[in-house]
């Protein structure tokens, strides 16, 4: 399994309906830098958000690891905050992902486009709950609740970007079950 490098987004979404632990099945590693810690854990807490207790044990158990970047790297993460404007904690994470060879998890459009052209595999919050239909870790009611509890509420979903996660569900159910009739 491989290595992912995670914003704050995806924890914090599938945190919110309990779900995190499909990252732990998922990767080997999980890695965040300390500000995606401050967001998702302190912050949180300091909030009062459940999803943040749940971040926080994920820590304490050490399947989500916090990273520091190099000196190096904290001043290259800032020419590219700068230049692509885009927040320092974003550019740390995308620079330790592509330094330590690994994926990454993140939600916003700008930062998985950028992501993308430095050759990162980017995974969101989406293609992680649909992965683990794949996998046979949850089912698509799982998905159907996701959709309505984040993508009503929380994760800007349009209603046609919800028919096709939906639609891509069912296909990789109706792929799982032709292939447990071949077998």
């Amino acid at each position: 399994m491989p290595k992912v490098v995670s914003d704050a987004g995806p924890l914090i979404h599938l945190a919110q309906i309990n779900k995190l632990s499909l990252v732990k099945k998922l990767f080997d590693n999980v890695s965040v830098v300390p500000a995606v810690r401050r967001e998702t854990f302190d912050e949180g807490i300091r909030l009062g958000h459940a999803d943040a207790q749940a971040i926080g044990k994920a820590i304490e158990e050490g399947w989500i690891k916090v990273e520091d970047v190099s000196p190096s790297v904290t001043l290259a993460a800032k020419r590219l905050a700068d230049g692509e404007r885009i927040t320092q904690s974003d550019a740390k994470t995308l620079l330790l992902a592509r330094e330590s060879r690994a994926e990454i998890l993140v939600d916003e459009k700008a930062l998985s486009d950028l992501a993308k052209m430095y050759g990162l595999k980017v995974w969101n919050t989406w293609t992680i709950l649909l992965e683990g239909v794949r996998r046979r870790l949850i089912e698509i009611s799982d998905i159907e609740s996701a959709i309505s509890e984040l993508g009503e509420k929380r994760h800007k979903l349009r209603n046609e970007e919800a028919a096709e996660i939906l639609k891509a569900a069912r296909l990789i159910a109706s792929r799982r079950r032709e292939e447990g009739r071949e077998t």
